[in-house]
């Protein structure tokens, strides 16, 4: 099923602010979270379609990208099936100006801490990584197969860092908090100071036996295998995410972003330009007279060309829809052939004779007229290929 527009989802003009996305997502959000329509699938998805496109229009970069390329250059930022509620639990909450999602409709609506100890979900670090393609590939879109290596939760303790699953003790610093208070006395009187907890770093909890797998911090160090879909018609240096890709906290939280570089292979004979390619093409001087056909590379694979009898350099062809598939998905570029005459440096004493001798013919003058040659080209055709 086809996504709806961004700017539709939220109700929106596509000039609308960074206020007006906030407060169209907030009504929306609100209208149909699953803790105000219990058991509603239908209430539900509309929940994650307006968390997603509020995902993408209040960030920058993304909505650069998809007012540029629609929802094929954010496609990447979102797994197989777009944002999921732990996504959306952990990264909005604060839009509601109080309580986390997490801790249940009357938090959501105003007041409540914002998860245990009043912490945020913490995420993870994020991974780049340089993706090369080639023209083919950029021009169809391809699936690609890269090894990355990422913190991940330990299977072990399943993320929480304590040994055999026991469960994590409140740290006696700052009363699960993860924040420490100190009262200093100036001149203008009592000011209050907060600083991370140096016992828990700030997770408001601490591990007592340490898990043997992970040591403690509730992640493993581990190579895997992804499969990135890259859509048709990138260009070099756009990013694209994959979502809870990157790295695990410690002891719990969510994943980062993996954050994957585009990287174009030079082509030898292909030059891109947008979504159109060029190529270059040398004929001999005897087949631009008399005409021919040549083999030329495109993208995916070589094709025949005629050249019609008088073609003169500079000429362009132009092969349609054999070009860069436009990233919104609506058709091809084309591909430009740019002919280029040759002109011997060198010749023999016999071709020097013919050339002398076709120096008085009116086609060789484009100032005069007059009857064709045909039959005496095709006497010293093979004699200048």
């Amino acid at each position: 099923m086809a996504k709806r527009d961004y700017y539709e989802v939220l109700g929106l003009s596509r000039d609308a602010s960074e206020s007006e996305i906030k407060k169209a997502y907030r009504k929306i959000a609100i209208k149909y979270h699953p803790d105000k329509n219990p058991g509603d699938k239908e209430a539900e998805e509309k929940f994650k379609e307006a968390a997603e496109a509020y995902e993408v229009l209040s960030n920058a970069d993304k909505k650069q990208r998809y007012d540029q390329f629609g929802h094929q250059g954010v496609d990447g930022d979102f797994g197989a099936g777009g944002m999921n509620m732990d996504d959306i639990f952990s990264h909005f909450g604060d839009i509601f100006g109080g309580g986390g999602f997490g801790g249940g409709f009357g938090d959501f609506f105003g007041g409540g801490g914002r998860g245990q100890g009043g912490r945020r979900v913490r995420k993870g670090s994020d991974l780049r990584i340089t993706l090369k393609l080639t023209l083919e590939e950029i021009a169809n879109g391809v699936e690609k197969k890269v090894k990355i290596k990422r913190y991940v939760t330990c299977p072990t303790c399943n993320g929480n860092g304590a040994k055999d699953g026991s469960s994590l003790k409140t740290c006696h610093t700052c009363n699960g908090t993860g924040q420490t208070r100190k009262v200093v006395n100036t001149m203008l009187g009592q000011m209050v100071s907060t600083q991370t907890c140096p016992t828990c770093e700030g997770e408001g909890q601490i591990v007592e036996s340490k898990c043997e797998t992970c040591n403690g911090d509730g992640r493993v160090y581990k190579e895997e295998v992804l499969n990135i879909k890259i859509p048709a018609g990138v260009t070099e240096g756009m990013q694209l995410t994959m979502s809870g890709k990157g790295n695990m906290p410690k002891r719990g939280g969510v994943a980062g972003d993996l954050l994957i570089v585009i990287k174009e292979v030079e082509e030898k004979e292909l030059i891109r330009d947008g979504v159109n390619v060029h190529y270059d093409l040398h004929i001999s001087f005897v087949d631009a007279v008399l005409g021919t056909s040549v083999e030329v590379p495109t993208i995916n694979g070589k094709v025949k060309v005629p050249i019609e009898p008088g073609t003169q350099s500079g000429k362009v062809l132009r092969l349609r829809g054999k070009g860069i598939k436009e990233i919104n998905g609506y058709g091809h570029g084309d591909q430009l052939i740019h002919v280029n005459v040759y002109t011997p440096t060198k010749v023999s004493s016999e071709e020097r004779d013919i050339l002398e001798g076709l120096k008085d013919s009116p086609n060789f003058d484009p100032h005069k007229q007059g009857k064709k040659e045909e039959g005496f080209f095709e006497k010293i055709k093979n004699s200048f290929k």
